[in-house]
């Protein structure tokens, strides 16, 4: 066990958070200059492993189960087989419904479509939005069967729906370039699985729900269970990032582990610029839920602060990185369409996603649903063809203005 020191105080406002080569942190709080600290220690463990009595308090089977119906969802994209029927009630699921391949999947009761921008601090008196977010989806589903589907071994081209080379990869796009598939899963990186995460589960509207915080002061457990109500709620955040894992105690071993957050929080970290953000998260996470055991909420929230800003950082990094490669691919001598339209329609989904995002200890989006709306727009206007037509300025536009809500350049995501 590593040993985290935090100096306390019973009445204060922080002062200051250091950490030192060995990773402990002392944390020294005072009241007015006139400081009283107490000592208390939080026993933070190398990964991330929770008992009582011997027996693991650690439980996100829901988040496990979603992520497993969204895998299966986007295979539905490419089966031309399927119909919008089909697609919709797998991403609208309901319990003992023959939607999946997986038997345990159909007996659930949870269903994607239930948890999308569907976060108590965003959502929960905001029905209007919520919505028009879960048309967006249904419409991508809709028409990737009508419009993609019937031209499915069609040459695609402006004005046309239809497939298109990648390299070594077939694209299918829409008559406008955009990939339906691609824009539904990446934005449900943000409507789904981010908006949880930051906006409801690490939510202290949600942690703090009801009686949890003095039932977590006297250690009862919800029930039935072996944790108490506030470890689950910060574990089912960890779940939408690291459920899918082979060691989910040790989940940056084999980041990219599924198609949503976990992925390109190592796509991210693979670049030079960022390096260390996955760990960043990661210790965020555990120290987090060391700070629920012992009872110590400030530092609690603390973490969750570092999480939403790096996990905003990661949506925000990956729409610039595609918007920039989809712009280089089209400004080559001659021009990759199927490259281009790939990583635009990528970077369509990302931009989506910034709607979910959170600024640290705020309640308010890095941007607003109508910014993304207007981003969204400017992608698809610079003629009738949409990404066909889109020129390397408006690419550009975008990208500066994302990058400058957030602490990179868009160099740095560029690349």
């Amino acid at each position: 066990m590593k040993k985290n020191l935090f100096v306390l105080s019973s009445i204060a406002s922080l002062l200051i958070i250091s950490c030192s080569d060995d990773d402990s942190l002392e944390l020294t709080t005072c009241d007015d200059g006139d400081c009283d600290p107490v000592e208390t220690t939080i026993d933070n463990p190398d990964s991330y492993v929770f008992t009582r009595d011997n027996e693991s308090t650690v439980s996100f089977d829901g988040q496990t189960t979603r992520l497993k119906m969204g895998a299966e969802i986007l295979s539905a994209f490419t089966d031309v087989t399927s119909t919008s029927d089909q697609i919709l009630s797998m991403y609208a699921h309901e319990e003992g419904a023959n939607d999946f391949e997986e038997t345990e999947l159909n007996a659930s009761d949870k269903s994607v479509k239930s948890k999308t921008a569907a976060s108590a601090d965003f959502f929960s008196t905001n029905a209007t939005d919520q919505t028009l977010i879960r048309a967006d989806f249904d419409g991508f589903i809709t028409a990737q069967v009508n419009e993609v589907f019937p031209n499915w071994e069609v040459a695609a081209s402006a004005g046309v729906a239809g497939q298109i080379a990648d390299g070594s990869s077939t694209r299918y796009v829409n008559a406008q370039g955009l990939e339906y598939n691609q824009a539904f899963n990446k934005g449900l990186i943000g409507a789904l699985t981010l908006d949880q995460i930051i906006n409801n589960y690490l939510s202290t509207a949600v942690l703090d729900e009801g009686d949890n915080r003095a039932d977590n002061d006297a250690n009862v457990v919800a029930e039935g269970e072996i944790y108490t109500n506030m470890e689950h709620k910060w574990d089912e955040a960890y779940g939408y990032v690291y459920g899918l894992n082979a060691d989910a105690a040790n989940p940056n071993d084999d980041l990219g582990a599924d198609s949503f957050l976990n992925k390109y929080v190592g796509r991210v970290e693979r670049d030079d610029d960022f390096a260390g953000i996955a760990d960043e998260i990661f210790q965020a996470f555990k120290l987090g839920r060391a700070a629920i055991v012992a009872k110590q909420y400030d530092v609690r929230d603390a973490q969750a602060e570092i999480i939403k800003e790096k996990l905003s950082e990661v949506i925000g990094i990956r729409a610039v990185y595609y918007l920039q490669q989809g712009k280089n691919s089209l400004n080559q001598e001659t021009p990759d369409f199927g490259g281009a339209f790939h990583d635009l329609s990528e970077g369509y989904g990302f931009v989506y996603s910034l709607q979910f995002t959170r600024k640290t200890n705020s309640t308010e989006p890095y941007f607003t649903k109508e910014e993304v709306d207007a981003f969204l727009a400017d992608l698809m206007d610079d003629g009738e063809n949409g990404l066909w037509d889109v020129e390397a300025a408006t690419l550009d536009a975008i990208s500066a203005d994302i990058a400058a809500r957030f602490s990179f350049t868009l160099e740095q995501a560029a690349e």
